[in-house]
């Protein structure tokens, strides 16, 4: 299924998600070890966790990247409303879900005697903070990012020299 322009620098069609899975991976593995710094957990939550991060930012990362092509197709970006027409406020929204997601998260996972007997563990809002708005400014360091990487992992690095 090919669409008109660019979604993704250098992405003509929707079965290309390398960038997403690149950054996913990358930013969900930094969230891992955020969280693992914070709570100091380990065994099954800490490989759960790590499933769950990567799968929403997976998520996460799908709909920011592909924010413009959205809105275009469904007409809401001639609309002129202020935050629904706005590709940058929706990120934001999607990044300000994201953090909530996070910290939301951390705080079920049943852990020591944090703030209370039965308290829960929580990540730390700059953390998730961090973590949000790398997903938020994604599409402007991705084509950065990409020089970096190697092809297969969708980076534009090449070898003639």
């Amino acid at each position: 299924m090919v669409f008109e322009g660019e979604v993704i620098p250098g992405v003509t069609n929707l079965t290309s998600f390398v960038p997403i899975i690149a950054l996913g991976i990358i930013l969900g593995l930094y969230e891992l070890i955020l969280i693992h710094r914070d709570e100091n957990f380990r065994g099954s939550h800490w490989l759960g966790h790590g499933f769950h991060s990567v799968f929403f930012m997976f998520i996460a990362l799908f709909f920011v990247f592909n924010t413009e092509y959205f809105l275009n197709i469904t007409g809401l970006a001639e609309k002129g409303w202020p935050f629904i027409s706005n590709p940058w406020a929706v990120r934001v929204v999607i990044g300000l879900i994201l953090n909530i997601k996070m910290h939301v998260t951390s705080a079920v996972i049943k852990g020591g005697l944090r703030g209370s007997m039965t308290g829960g563990m929580a990540e730390h809002w700059t953390h998730t903070t961090i973590v949000s708005v790398l997903v938020i400014l994604a599409p402007l360091y991705w084509p950065i990012l990409a020089t970096f990487l190697p092809e297969w992992a969708g980076g534009t690095t090449s070898n003639a020299g």
